[in-house]
Parts: structure tokens; sequence; C-alpha cells
């Protein structure tokens, strides 16, 4: 049949109202009633020029989008050199230097999300004409890729100390080349359109090169030096980690209470102490009272003997630092194993003591218990404090526990001798910068912390005990030590020499064992890819400084701060305008996706069961720097977004001309809707939806300039569905079927074609590839969507036709709701009519097939007049506004008798509920003794009642008087 065309409805449209819009049964349409011409044929015209090179299919050829074809677009994309950036069209480059994931890692939905903005920009400017490079790469990860060969080794019954570091490193390398590609290629299957030519690894000999210049450099400049201070260490890896690698966690554990005698006191002279850590009491210097604590002022400049030290005396001092409130209000200070009571040590002038070895077991300072392991220590000295008398109790208590994010063992607060660098004199410019207008964070809450954090900026400990890395570019003399003598410099060769010249020929040196910070090297990411120290690089004058630097809000310190301190210090410039925070993703009941709630979702399996479009279009619509929960009705919802799109794509290719019948479609490009003119010839519908189009392409313009990405999203979603889709494809079938001259029908088929090519190029940033396939699927596609021009801003807008349209469809809502309200069977066609003035009328009436095919109309008895019918009294009346008014004749939409009957069945019902609630509320009992809120609810129900009550007698009263008298 010819109207057997798919029908786009939306399950979220104001058809779901009558379930019977959807139908797609001609006498259900009035076909005979409208003159539909039956010839249309179900031809299938472009399937094979969609084909030909084997990479596209066409929704006239498949039922639905093959999520299969992902990868095969992608790879045309790629090999067309589509992600390389031109400077065909002119303009500055927009550059984006890619977060660059660990090598050991394997997607996850932080990768998705940023994959998946940055992607989104960078289609967005290259449609827009300028050059565009994103930069990817990965991070050669030192702790966590030395932590998966260990174990990769350990299955093999190798140990890491068994082996020379060379062999090892050789090892490291051997397992990168085998599995250090696997995040890259998935990062491929997200549609990430970055220029993979230009690929890099923080460990490549460029990269290299300048890790080792900006070392170098830096210590030239009196930035780096080494010295002995507390970090994060890591027992099992025996290195230090950086704070953003320990994960806290409130943790059920124990509170020792012990006493601490008062040297010189009687026996009742002592200090009860709560520690959740005595094993540490060997390293203490100090206990410490709060100074207004009249419990303890009496012992303030006393001495304390440490328990189970052999009588090794400390002071009791007073320090504000003292919490009275917790455990007894008596500190012990144990400066070598807190970080709090480290730096009081240092105000104070306190000695620091350090009881433990690097592998987390106790060292000589710790006397009898040297060697036990920290845990087994801790049972141990809690026992003999039990025989000796100096415990006093132990109680439950949760604690927050530092623990390695690699490894997951408690992290130990140690003094260690480590590289620095200097950070106040850097973090000064990078203030400067935000201050000026150089920087702009986005989104702008972001200031504050930015800022917060440069003004109380530490030094940065930039050394790790590692193999796999950067080697640190210093060289120690043989015989000297290694604290006071050393050299720094670029390479072996100039170390020697620089050695040679100072302490003669015949010296002997050896490099530092340790290796960098892995986010030392990659501070230097943005100018370290585009070639620098090598100031002659191309790509450092094309690209540098880069435009956007977008990755997650938490790392906003440790790597988005430093790259600025390290840009400014390099290269004399900000290393990039802008940047873009985006927030955690976590499950549907905001929960943090973790292994432990099982609740961790792999976004390659997303992909394979929604497809990489309804990822990424539900990862968008969040908002910059807030928390998205991830749900599987919102992927579902942009699955069936997907659908929608290919199935207007299928309608339009079915409604145009053939191809073989190549001057017709010649004709349809012939139509222009770029003057204020050809907008104003057009029908109404056409006007209307060629107008909206064009506010929307400023508006979708505008929040992509602004990164308003979440609202680009919604606008495009709620256009394409709710006006496109829902309003304008159902409207084009009263010219497509032939109702009207074959001249409304190519206006129709024009219209459909510039709107639906514009929506694919306004989504295609979000929607990768669906919008390329169907795009292809369309006649006279001269480049691929990815290259394509972006729409032109600014463009006319009938607003009058704007007005009218939305007056039309405001009319054939209310009768859609008027039928749904009546339960008008979904086949019936009813009569109707329209009054209005005479200007109202005009426009309506020129739409009456509009009208009737969405209204479920009966077109031969639509009328249009100045004044209401005679039939009005027996009517429904419908105030649309606008001078608008419409009347349904009961007798049309219901059995009268029938509904009358009906209505009074139900007033009876709806009157004994209402009484029952007013019984409840003249009880004296109830009123005084339920609780507020339920006799409040009660009320609340009385009046929705009394409402329902009203109506119902109000639609009764209008039933009644349509019945005619009984003689």
């Amino acid at each position: 049949m010819a109207v057997a065309a798919p029908f786009v409805f939306s399950q979220r449209s104001v058809y779901r109202l009558s379930p019977f819009f959807s139908t797609t049964c001609s006498s259900c349409l009035g076909i005979a009633s409208f003159r539909w011409n039956l010839s249309r044929p179900n031809k299938k015209c472009f399937s094979m020029a969609a084909m030909r090179n084997g990479i596209f299919s066409s929704p006239e050829t498949a039922k639905s989008f093959d999520f299969a074809s992902e990868e095969r677009i992608y790879d045309w994309w790629e090999s067309q050199g589509y992600f390389k950036p031109t400077f065909d069209r002119g303009g500055d480059p927009f550059v984006i230097p890619m977060p660059p994931p660990n090598v050991t890692g394997s997607l996850h939905m932080g990768h998705a999300m940023f994959v998946t903005l940055e992607d989104i920009m960078i289609r967005y400017f290259r449609m827009k004409g300028r050059a565009t490079l994103w930069l990817p790469g990965t991070d050669h990860a030192g702790i966590a890729t030395q932590l998966v060969v260990e174990r990769m080794l350990a299955s093999e019954g190798l140990n890491r100390t068994d082996m020379s570091r060379e062999e090892f490193i050789n090892k490291v390398w051997e397992w990168k080349e085998k599995y250090g590609g696997t995040i890259t290629k998935q990062i491929r299957r997200l549609g990430a359109s970055c220029d993979w030519t230009r690929e890099h690894f923080t460990l490549d000999e460029q990269l290299s090169r300048a890790v080792i210049e900006a070392f170098v450099r830096l210590h030239e400049k009196g930035l780096i030096y080494q010295g002995s201070y507390m970090v994060n260490w890591s027992p099992n890896l025996q290195t230090a980690v950086s704070d953003l690698e320990v994960e806290y966690s409130e943790e059920p554990g124990t509170l020792f209470y012990l006493k601490y005698r008062v040297a010189g006191g009687s026996r009742n002279d002592f200090l009860t102490i709560a520690t959740t850590r005595p094993e540490t009491l060997f390293g203490d210097t100090a206990v410490a009272v709060h100074p207004e604590d009249e419990r303890y002022s009496k012992y303030i400049g006393r001495q304390a003997i440490v328990p189970l030290t052999f009588g090794r005396h400390v002071p009791i001092i007073a320090d504000k630092y003292v919490d009275k409130e917790f455990g007894t209000g008596v500190l012990k200070i144990s400066p070598g194993h807190d970080h709090n009571d480290y730096h009081l040590a240092r105000k104070l002038g306190l000695p620091i003591l350090n009881v433990m070895n690097k592998d987390g077991t106790l060292n000589e300072v710790a006397g009898l218990y040297s060697g036990l392991d920290r845990f087994e220590a801790r049972k141990k000295i809690w026992s003999n404090l039990e025989e000796t008398g100096l415990a006093v109790k132990k109680e439950p208590h949760a604690s927050r526990v530092p623990r390695s994010q690699r490894g997951g063992e408690v992290i130990e607060p140690l003094v260690s001798k480590q590289w620095f660098v200097t950070m106040e004199p850097l973090a000064e410019k990078a203030l400067h910068a935000l201050e000026k207008g150089e920087l702009t964070i986005l989104p702008e809450r972001f200031d504050k912390i930015y800022k917060h954090w440069l003004t109380n900026i530490k030094d940065w400990c930039i050394s790790r005990q590692l193999w796999w890395g950067h080697r640190i570019p210093v060289w120690y003399i043989v015989g000297k030590d290694c604290e006071e003598e050393y050299i720094v410099a670029r390479n072996a060769e100039e170390a020697l020499a620089k050695a040679n010249e100072r302490y003669g020929k015949s010296v002997e040196i050896y490099q530092d064992p340790d290796v960098l910070d892995t986010w030392f090297s990659s501070s230097l990411w943005p100018f370290s890819t585009l070639g620098w120290p090598d100031l002659a690089s191309e790509d450092l004058e094309k690209f540098y400084p880069t435009t956007v630097l977008e990755t997650g809000h938490d790392i906003l310190f440790f790597w988005v701060a430093r790259m600025v301190m390290m840009g400014i210090e390099f290269t004399g410039t900000v290393p990039f305008s802008y940047v873009y925070l985006h927030g955690l993703i976590r499950d549907a009941q905001g929960r943090k996706m973790s292994k432990t709630l099982g609740n961790v979702i792999d976004p390659i399996d997303i992909i394979n069961e929604y497809g990489t479009d309804a990822l990424r279009f539900t990862l968008s619509l969040g908002t910059a720097g807030q928390d998205l929960n991830l749900s599987t009705d919102r992927l579902t919802s942009n699955k069936a977004f997907t659908n929608k799109l290919w199935n207007a794509g299928k309608f339009i290719l079915q409604n145009l001309p053939c191809e073989r019948d190549g001057s017709k479609l010649v004709d349809l490009l012939t139509y222009k809707f770029d003057t204020q003119e050809s907008l104003m010839n057009l029908p109404l519908p056409e006007s209307w939806v060629v107008s909206e189009l064009h506010s929307l392409i400023d508006s979708v313009t505008s929040s992509y300039e602004k990164f308003f990405f979440g609202d680009a999203g919604r606008e495009i979603y709620d256009f394409f569905w709710g006006a496109f889709a829902d309003w304008y494809i159902e409207s084009s079938k009263t010219r497509l079927y032939h109702f009207g001259s074959h001249s409304d029908a190519s206006i129709a088929q024009s219209v459909l074609l510039y709107v639906f090519e514009n929506i694919l190029k306004l989504l295609h940033p979000f929607m990768p590839f669906v919008t390329e396939e169907l795009w292809q699927a369309l006649p006279f596609r001269k480049q691929a969507l990815i290259v394509s021009q972006w729409p032109q801003c600014s463009l006319p807008k009938n607003n009058k036709s704007v007005k009218r349209f939305e007056n039309l469809q405001s009319l054939i809502r209310a009768i859609r709701n008027a039928r749904a309200e009546y339960s008008v069977e979904p086949a019936k066609r009813i009569s109707a009519s329209v009054v209005g003035n005479a200007e109202v009328l005009g426009y309506v009436s020129s739409e009456k097939q509009v009208l009737a095919l969405l209204s479920r109309l009966d077109i031969q008895n639509v009328h249009f007049m100045e004044s209401p019918p005679d039939y009005a009294k027996n009517s429904v009346h419908l105030v649309v506004g606008d001078g608008l008014e419409t009347y349904l004749p009961l007798a049309d939409m219901v059995d009268v008798s029938v509904e009358t009957q009906r209505l009074r069945k139900r007033l009876s019902k709806m009157q004994a509920e209402h009484d029952a609630l007013l019984a409840r509320l003249s009880s004296p009992s109830f009123i005084h003794k339920a609780p507020e809120e339920i006799v409040r609810g009660v009320r609340e129900k009385v009046t929705e009642a009394m409402e329902k009550i009203t109506l119902t007698k109000s639609r009764l009263a209008l039933l009644e008087s349509s019945i005619p008298p009984s003689r």
C-alpha cells in the first residue's frame, strides 16, 4: 500500500496519549477520504550507491544500524587521512593533547568519558574548518607496569631481584610490545579521531630526551634538590608513591591505651595515651598535651618514659595542635611515622627517629622487636605491655587507612632521601596565568581549588625506587659522599667528562638507581609530544600552545597544574588556553564504580550491546565537572534514538525521487533556504521546520563554542525527535503521498533532505558512526560527513510561521487529548468545527490535511467558521488560544447513553470515597492522634477528590444535555 512507509513515532512523543496514532492500517488513516495516490513505489534507489565501496550500508537495505560496521567506518576514516590536521581552510589550529592512559590499562568508563568529550571537540572544530590535531599516546606508568611484570615473572617462578636491571627492563619492553597496545585499540572503538601517526609513548626517545633536559634545567636553576623528608612509602614495592596513588578507606581497627610514666614522679604519675599504632612508640620524640588542658598542666615541661625502651625519656610539651577530645587528650609524637607529627617536629625542632625498614619490618631502633613485620610487632608489643602493666585497655576504632592504589598494601609515612622540585616559584607563575586570563578553567568553580592548592603548595618528591621509568640523570663519584658530591648531566658521556674535569681522569662514576615520578614526564606532555626541546620542530611551531586540556577534575593538581607550571617554565607560555574538567561516572544509584561493589561496567560490553553512538551520547549529556550516573535506562533510550535516526533516514530515502531519475534529484537541490524571501514562500509546516532548524543551528553552535556539550546534545535530540520526527515528517506525508501538487511534494522532499542532512551535521560530533552511515546513503554526497562544512549560522527565520504552526500544534494536541480523555477508538475519525478570526482560519484551513491526518479527523466534516456551530451545546468545547477554538460533536466521539451510565457509576463511587475521607477528618481521635503528615495527606486527598467530582459532574451534565428528551 502507498502508506506502508515506516512511521517514526516516538514512545516519548505526544502520540503516547492515544495508542491509535501509531497505526499503519490504511483504513484507519481514512485513505479513501484523503484520496491518496496509491502508486508510490517502494523503491530502493540509493542503497547501491551507498554500498559501492563496501564500507557503508543504507537504511533502504538494512533494517537497523549495524554496530559491526563501526570499525569498518573508523578504518575508512583513518585510511582517508581525515584524522590529520589540514590547513586548507585557514584559521588557527585547534589542538588537544590526549591524557595518556597507562600502557597497562584497559578501557574503563573514565577513558570512555574523556575520549567522548575530546572527540566531540575535535570533530566540531574540524567541521568548522580549523586544522585540528588530537595528540594520542600512552604513559609508561612506572609503578603499575613494574608491578604487572613482576607478577608475571612470579607466575613463572622468577623474581626481579634475581636478574640484572637491564634484563628486567628488557622483560618489561617485551611485555609492552605484546600487551601495551590494548588500550589504544579500545580507544579506537570509541571513535577517537586522533592523529595516530603522531602517537607517543612517554619512554620514546624524543620524550625521554625532553625529560632529561627538563631535569637538568631545573637543577641548574636551583629548583631541584636532594634531601631526606617524609614521603608515602610502599613497603611491598619499596618505593615512594605520590599522594594520588594513595587511597584512604574507613576500616575497622583498634585503639590501644597505654601508660607513659612521668619521670621522677610517683607510681600514680603517668599519662595514658591512645594510639592505633603502638609499634611506632620506639620513634617517639615527645609527648604533647593541649596548653589549656587542666588535667595535664602540671606535667608540661617534665619528661615521660617511653614504654619498652629501657627508660628512654622524651619531653612533655604543650601545643594547640593536640585535640583535647580525642582519646585521652595526650598525643605521642612520632615524627618519623606520621605526616602531622613530622611537620610539628620540624616546627618545634624535635629529633626524628625512624623505626622501620623499607620492607615494613622494624629496624634496630626497636631493640628486641627488630626484624619483626610491623603488624606482627604490634601484637607482640601489646602483649608485652599487658605483661608489664603498662597496657590500660583496647577498644574497636574505625580509622582512615592509607592504601596503595596499585598494590593494596597499607602505606607507611616514612622519612626517606629523595629528589624534590621546589614548587613555590613555579606555582606563582601558574597562579598569575589564571589571574591574567591566560588560562580558563571550566567549570569556573575549580578556580578556587586550583588557587588554594598552588598557594599552599609543597615541594614535589619526584624520585621513585623503581627500575622501569626515566632514570634520574645524576651520577655519583665512587668513594665520595653521594649527598655532597654528584654530577647532573644529559648522558653518561657528559657526566664522565664533567667528573674528569673536576676529579681527574681516574675517577669512577655510577648513576643514581632511582627513576623519576611518572607525573614528571607527563607534566611535559603538551610540548614534549610536539618536539620540545627542539625549538626548530615544525609541530612545536604550528601547534603550540595547544588549545584545550580535557581531563577528570580529580587530577587538577597532580597533572594539570604541573603542566601549567612546566609549560610556563620551559616555553614561556601557558601550554593550553582552556582546561575542561569532567566528573566521575557512577552507577545508576550514584555509587562510585568499584570491583568490591561489583558495579564496574566495561565500555566494550556496552558498545557491543548498545553501540558506540548510544554510549557516547549518554556520556556527553552530563554537566562539566559534575559526576554522571550511568544507567541502562539511559543507554536503552539512546539506542532507541539511534534507531529513530535510522528510521527517519529510511523514510526520507524512500520518499525521494529514484537515483535513476537524476533530473528530479538535481531539482531538489535547487531549492534554497538561505533568504527571508525563500522562507516566506514556503508552506506553513515547511517554513516552520526550516525556521526552527536555523534557530537550532545558532543555539547549538553557541553551546559547542562554550563547551556546553550537554546543552547542545539535548537541543539536537529535542528538535529531531520532538519537532522533526514527530511533527514535520508526519506533516510531510500529506504532500508526499500526492494529496496536493507535485510541486508541494517536491518542496517537502527538499525540506526533508535539507533538515535531515543538517541534523546529521549537528549530531555528528556526538554520534559519528550512525550519522556518517546515513550521510553516505543520501544522494550527491561529495565528501565524508567527518570533513563536511559546519552549517552556516545566522540564517533567516520566519517568526510568524513559527507562531502560526505552534498554534496549529496546540489545536492538534487539544483534539488528541480530548480523544484520549473520552476514550475514542483509535480507528474512529471524528468531525470538528474550528472557530477563529479570519487570519487564524486562513492559515489553519490551508493545512486542513495536516490537521485531519494528525488529529484523526474526518476531512469531509472539518469546518472552519468565525462563530460556534449549531451543535455547540452538544460538543466538547476546546479553547486553544490566540483566537482559536474547536468544537467536537459528542455523538461522534462516544455512545452518549453508554458513557452517561458509566460516568454516573463512576461519580457514585467517587462520592463514596470522598465521603469516607470526610468522615475520617470529622473524627476527633483521628485529628488529634494521627501524625500531622497523615492528616495533611487526607486533607489533600479530599481536595483532589472534590476536583475530580466537579469535573465528572460537568462532563455528565454535558452528556445528559445532549440526550434527546423521551416522549
